[in-house]
């Protein structure tokens, strides 16, 4: 009898998913510094964070306007960049082969 739960033995991972599972223990290994891969985390947060508190909002209205306005205001061509950028950082994870990522700036 094993111990281990069900969704961590290797026959029924093997089983559900095969070799497209990502994980630290499946054919795909899951990439170091996953969180600073997706657009969201790299950019948009902290993007998003820095102007809506420029004004230093002093109620919540004024910080949900602030939030808002800086939504909308973000431009295609912006967006644009940020593609162009999230397409060089799975690059290098792909050349890298998935060693850990540097602290590399990546231009918008």
């Amino acid at each position: 009898m094993s111990h281990s739960s069900c969704h961590n033995r290797f026959i029924e991972r093997h089983v559900t998913f095969g070799d497209r599972l990502i994980s630290r223990f499946g054919p795909v290994n899951w990439p170091p510094r996953s969180c600073d891969l997706t657009p969201l985390d790299y950019f948009l947060w902290g993007y998003v964070k820095s102007l809506v508190y420029a004004d230093k909002p002093q109620t919540l209205d004024h910080l949900e306007d602030n939030i808002r306005r800086v939504i909308a205001d973000i431009q295609p061509q912006m967006l644009e960049k940020v593609i162009e950028n999230w397409t060089s950082r799975l690059d290098y994870i792909r050349a890298s082969r998935g060693s850990p990522m540097p602290e590399i700036i990546f231009k918008m």
